[in-house]
């Protein structure tokens, strides 16, 4: 998940528009990689349409995240993840959902 989040700040649209530089690349990594839980995947749930999607549904849930936050729309409008996820306790929310509830 790391080396996509690495790929997507690169794209030169991403880090133009936001003004992010590689070294800013490299130390939310860094951040990430020290702060993060890691979790063990062992590939066994398909529920989504999206199979590479499939990976970030068993983090979260192996991960017992309360939330899943994602722009994807195979995640956010599939009434058969967001049930599977929900039988797992995990919320799937945009950006724009999620940061007021971790204002403090």
């Amino acid at each position: 998940m790391l080396a996509e989040l690495a790929d997507v700040l690169s794209r030169p649209r991403i880090k133009d528009k936001y003004g992010i530089t590689e070294n800013d690349i490299e130390e939310l990594l860094v951040l990430i990689e020290e702060r993060s839980e890691h979790v063990l995947l062992s590939d066994d749930i398909v529920v989504c349409r999206d199979k590479d999607d499939n990976f970030v549904i068993e983090t979260a849930i192996k991960g017992k995240s309360a939330y899943l936050v994602t722009r994807d729309d195979d995640i956010k409008f599939d009434k058969k993840v967001a049930l599977f996820l929900s039988q797992h306790n995990v919320s799937v929310v945009s950006i724009a959902k999620f940061l007021p509830l971790i204002k403090t």
